[in-house]
């Protein structure tokens, strides 16, 4: 049976954090692929003002060097909110000799209580959860911890960096700044 990550966000850029947060957990968990999906409408954020497409190409050119890095663009062809019940209850039904692992920083472990269907979810899936500055793991739901080298770096940090007319060098891909660059997405020139 394959082992597939999952790593869900709306990549608003996609950044070294999420990098580093996949391959770190593809290494522990000794996984066969992780599955980046950019979200359409998360269900816990206001809704983003860059477009899907522009998103979709950032993640792609993020992950375009690891081989074991894939998109998967479920969320996105559903529109509409997305709930990871959703995503989940489709991917197991649509790939059943995948074991999927769902992986989230802890800011989303926190939030866990209020997640749609979430007693279902945690029935369906495994639950991998990495530090973040500021946030703890501990969880009324089972929850696989995973240890990483701390990087505190956030899309928001990024786009607010961008908007100053400061650089995002060793924040993001080079080719992801490029894009930026090149489409003038979050003010830059």
């Amino acid at each position: 049976m394959k082992k597939i990550g999952l790593l869900g966000g709306t990549f608003d850029p996609p950044h070294m954090g999420h990098l580093l947060i996949a391959e770190e957990v593809y290494q522990e968990l000794g996984l066969d692929e992780v599955w980046f999906i950019p979200s359409n409408d998360p269900p816990h954020k206001t809704a983003t003002n860059t477009k899907v497409n522009d998103r979709l190409e950032m993640t792609q050119l993020a992950i375009d060097s690891n081989p074991h890095f894939k998109i998967n663009t479920i969320e996105i062809e559903r529109s509409g909110t997305s709930y990871t019940f959703d995503t989940v209850k489709t991917l197991i039904d649509e790939f059943e000799d995948i074991q999927f692992y769902f992986i989230m920083g802890g800011d989303m472990v926190e939030y866990l209580p209020k997640w749609n269907r979430i007693d279902e979810l945690v029935e369906m899936i495994t639950f991998v959860g990495v530090k973040r500055k500021g946030h703890d793991l501990t969880s009324p739901y089972p929850i696989q911890t995973i240890d990483i080298p701390v990087f505190e770096v956030s899309s928001t940090f990024i786009r607010e960096r961008i908007m100053q007319g400061r650089s995002a060098r060793y924040l993001l891909p080079q080719s992801v700044e490029s894009f930026i660059k090149e489409q003038g997405l979050y003010g830059s020139e």
